[in-house]
């Protein structure tokens, strides 16, 4: 028998404790949104009215010929703008990410709950007024032998893969960031800021009425970069932070999928340390009717223990530190503690005397 969709408790417990997630409830012929997931009209997403980025990706392979010096201006402009670009030739097999978008959706044709499959949904249901339309496994690295010992074995070896061809090019993208701020990074603090990685797969189920829900709420990214696969139904939509030949502030844009590329996000971490000259944008992702989408991010983030603050000549130029000195854990403590509202997250980390 399924849940009843008039009873909140029943379809909480459900879809959040029980571990079937939205598709389970989709499973069970659901054909109108419960009230659980009906969105305030102020955080529906209007997709006539927004426009696309038109911006073409970064060829990466010109990193490494006479071309450098362009293509890093190219992504520093990205960075300190919209805080998000698309990349192509990043050196991330395209067989390998046809491949990965697959293995989503055929793991996701699981049926749950299972011992292998306990679908988390939405962000953090216990404090949402409406919960996302979205099911995920997060997939945490630590090292390949733990990974190949704990991860689901039919999304194991091509999450890896994914990971591990992915993270050579946040590395060669943070070096050109930091670079741009003036500080020469070392090995050591690159992966002080890269230190813990994790992969999600995003599953989006066809919602009979996408105009009511949202995939995932307004946030930002509480790491360093997020890397991300996007499927070809799309829905990533980014918030304009000020006026720029795309649109103007408070406007929102879709990423749209581009065939072979990966879409890169700065996240909370660089903002700080670039004393907000790095934007970590606000986004979302909408739902559809058309059929079911999934997305794979890498979340890089820094170590647990990593002191946190905007970088001391930034300071020093810019005449005020826009954000304290704080511990990783404790940001990432108080990230997971709420639900998504917007960049509120990065209140947590701002310095009082901060205008």
């Amino acid at each position: 028998m399924g849940p009843s969709f008039d009873d909140g408790t029943s379809l909480y417990n459900f879809v959040v404790r029980d571990g079937n997630g939205v598709k389970g409830m989709v499973d069970s012929g659901l054909t109108t949104v419960p009230a659980a997931y009906t969105q305030p009209p102020r955080e529906r997403i209007d997709k006539e009215s927004a426009r696309k980025h038109e911006q073409p990706p970064i060829d990466l392979s010109r990193l490494d010929g006479p071309e450098h010096d362009e293509v890093a201006v190219e992504i520093v402009r990205a960075a300190e703008t919209l805080g998000f670009f698309q990349v192509i030739n990043h050196g991330v097999p395209v067989d390998l990410l046809e491949s990965l978008k697959d293995t989503a959706h055929k793991f996701f044709g699981l049926p749950p709950p299972t011992p292998l499959v306990k679908y988390g949904t939405s962000f953090v249901p216990e404090k949402e007024k409406a919960l996302e339309w979205k099911d995920y496994i997060s997939l945490e690295y630590v090292n390949d032998a733990e990974a190949l010992q704990h991860w689901p074995i039919e999304i194991r070896d091509v999450a890896l893969e994914y990971l591990r061809t992915s993270i050579m090019m946040v590395r060669k993208l943070l070096e050109v960031l930091m670079l741009n701020l003036g500080m020469k990074l070392v090995d050591p603090k690159i992966d002080a800021l890269i230190d813990k990685k994790m992969v999600n797969m995003n599953f989006y189920p066809t919602c009979p009425n996408p105009e009511l829900t949202v995939g995932v709420g307004r946030h930002s990214d509480m790491g360093t970069l997020t890397v991300l696969l996007q499927d070809r139904i799309g829905g990533l939509y980014v918030k304009i932070e000020e006026d720029m030949k795309y649109g103007k502030k408070g406007e929102w844009v879709e990423i749209p999928p581009t065939p072979c590329a990966l879409v890169i996000n700065v996240g909370d971490m660089l903002q700080v340390l670039s004393n907000k000259r790095y934007k970590s944008a606000e986004h979302r992702v909408r739902t559809t009717n058309i059929a079911s989408r999934v997305s794979i991010p890498i979340f890089t983030i820094p170590r647990l223990t990593e002191k946190i603050a905007p970088l001391p000549h930034l300071v020093e130029k810019d005449g005020i530190a826009h954000y304290r000195e704080f511990t990783f854990v404790d940001y990432m403590k108080n990230f997971f503690g709420n639900a998504h509202e917007g960049k509120k997250s990065l209140d947590f980390a701002k310095n009082v005397d901060s205008s």
